[in-house]
């Protein structure tokens, strides 16, 4: 009998990568869900929803994820990072489902100096952080087998920074990159294969699931401008010179601590996976 993956943010990056994945798998039906078919902050139907299905297991890859817009849609924010995820947590339970629920660098403060592990504690800057931390929240309040996996720069089928400054390449001779924020560019393939590791286990909690390696915005763009063959020059800028609404995290390397204590997988190191990117031309798509 299959086994049926309900993917909620379907339409996503991370959710196209995740369903793409698993429909070309034998043994397993995914269903796949956008707002259009289920909306995830209410609660009646959300729990009719999965009744219906009664998954093997949830995938949660629905988010808002427009960081600055979070500071001013709070009500929405906390209805799609925390209501939608408690939701869907009741609704595993009721099933007997596992969960997999996907959240953010953006948890903690920013301003470390050696990578996050899952034991250090949270303090989230901005409204999308704490949106997102309240959805951990009720996910370990409300799921009995769930996994919380905490990633960054996350890039893949869809609208994302790489694909964003290549654009900007097109008709500029020069852009300017922050240098000052620090980070592990993660491709969705390398996320789903750290899913993939965890899904099938009863390994369940809290993981951060990156790329290996760090690089600055900055040094992210020299190295796929380098190997798309583009010529524009990247200029290093501080923060400073370059404001937003929310204050980015200076400093948000995360440790796969919890994936190397308890599993034997590596993730790429961020070259491997952004080089793997262009060479199989996502960033055209």
């Amino acid at each position: 009998m299959e086994k049926k993956l309900l993917v909620t943010g379907a339409n996503g990056q991370l959710g196209r990568e995740i369903s793409n994945m698993y429909e070309a798998r034998d043994g397993v039906e995914v269903i796949r869900t956008d707002v259009a078919e289920l909306d995830i902050t209410n609660v009646e139907d959300t729990l009719k929803f999965v009744k219906e299905v009664k998954p093997y297991a949830i995938i949660n890859c629905a988010a808002h994820t427009a960081v600055d817009k979070c500071e001013t849609d709070v009500d929405n924010a906390y209805k799609i990072n925390a209501i939608g995820p408690r939701n869907l947590s009741i609704a595993a339970t009721e099933t007997d489902s596992k969960l997999v629920h996907i959240s953010t660098d953006y948890v903690f403060e920013g301003n470390g100096t050696k990578p996050y592990t899952e034991f250090d504690a949270t303090n989230p800057q901005g409204m999308y952080g704490k949106t997102k931390l309240a959805g951990e929240k009720f996910v370990e309040q409300f799921a009995k087998n769930y996994f919380i996996i905490r990633t960054a720069w996350l890039y893949g089928d869809g609208k994302n920074f790489v694909k964003t400054m290549l654009n900007a390449a097109k008709t500029k001779d020069v852009v300017s990159v922050v240098g000052d924020q620090l980070g592990s560019p993660t491709s969705t393939k390398v996320l789903a294969g750290i899913i993939e590791t965890l899904l099938w286990t009863d390994n369940y909690g809290l993981f951060h699931g990156t790329c290996e390696g760090v690089c600055s915005w900055a040094e992210f763009t020299k190295e796929f401008y380098k190997l798309t063959g583009t010529t524009t020059e990247v200029k290093t800028i501080t923060s400073d010179e370059y404001p937003t609404p929310t204050k980015r995290p200076a400093y948000s390397v995360l440790d796969n601590y919890m994936l190397k204590l308890t599993t034997d997988h590596v993730a790429a190191d961020w070259h491997d996976a952004i080089a793997q990117y262009i060479e199989e031309g996502w960033h055209l798509k």
